[in-house]
């Protein structure tokens, strides 16, 4: 009996333990994924793209050029005024801007692009005729070429108001049949000259390049003046001894200088010179000044 309850007691110990030992048993918990931090990538910050700086012709710049200028002009004879605009870079220059004088020969172009005009009013090319007196005109300087051209676009009446239309301002057509007594300044010129270059110009593109065509095939010995500024020109030149000035000389350059990439308008006119050649060198000399100044703006110098 005895043996009996102490077996029984023994296995209630036995299941007490177990229990005991059961509830002590813990389970680790389950593992916490690992969250990889965002892989971050580095990123270069594009350097803006440099913008070309547009030259400016400074003040100073300008007052510079204009003494360097009056100082030659004082020791040549007669009075000159020159004007230039680049149009590679849109720098501009003027020197001289009252003058106004006879245009002599140089007005062959604009009678010549008023004839082009005339004929776009009219819906035409110009006749076999035309084109004879306008290359004889711009080429070889023919004044009676340029007589019947005169008479053909209406004379003074019909110069002015093809300049209206060409926006020159200080253009006024000779009187009668004096087309070379027709006075100007050298600004209007440089304008007349940008009716040859721009999209905006009233004269249709194939008038403008056969404008061109003729003042870049004019006569070697004709060829002076404005071309000093640069390897290539197309131009024309106008000269004239005027009894109201004694007999002294009126000589004028207008012409598209290209030179190193660049692309000048120039216009140079002159009065009251002792003869020709005092002309000829003293605007050779002006137009190579005012093209050096503004290349050395620009940087190119």
């Amino acid at each position: 009996m005895r043996l009996a309850w102490l077996l029984a007691a023994a296995m209630l110990v036995g299941t007490a333990i177990l229990a005991a030992g059961s509830a002590r048993i813990v389970r680790e918990p389950a593992a916490v994924p690992t969250v990889s931090a965002p892989t971050m990538t580095a990123t270069t910050t594009p350097t803006p793209r440099q913008r070309p700086t547009t030259p400016v012709f400074t003040k100073s710049q300008r007052d510079v050029l204009t003494r360097r200028l009056g100082r030659y002009l004082a020791e040549r004879p007669g009075t000159l005024s020159v004007s230039a605009r680049d149009l590679t870079t849109g720098l501009s220059y003027t020197y001289g801007k009252s003058l106004r004088t006879a245009t002599a020969s140089i007005v062959k172009v604009d009678i010549v692009i008023a004839l082009l005009l005339k004929a776009q009013r009219e819906k035409r090319t110009l006749t076999s005729s035309e084109k004879a007196l306008a290359e004889r005109a711009i080429k070889v300087s023919d004044n009676a070429a340029a007589s019947a051209l005169w008479r053909s676009i209406g004379g003074a009446d019909g110069l002015a108001s093809a300049n209206r239309k060409l926006g020159l301002r200080d253009t006024e057509p000779g009187p009668g049949t004096a087309w070379g007594s027709t006075t100007t300044s050298a600004a209007d010129q440089v304008r007349l000259l940008t009716a040859l270059t721009s999209d905006e110009s009233s004269l249709r593109s194939a008038n403008r390049r056969y404008v061109r065509r003729l003042m870049g095939d004019v006569t070697p010995e004709q060829a002076w003046g404005v071309s000093a500024a640069g390897s290539s020109a197309e131009l024309k030149n106008g000269w004239l001894p005027r009894e109201r000035h004694g007999g002294r000389w009126t000589v004028n350059s207008i012409g598209i200088v290209r030179d190193a990439g660049r692309t000048l308008l120039l216009a140079v006119i002159s009065e009251r010179g002792t003869t020709m050649r005092d002309g000829i060198e003293t605007i050779e000399h002006v137009c190579e000044t005012v093209a050096a100044s503004l290349a050395k703006v620009s940087g190119d110098r």
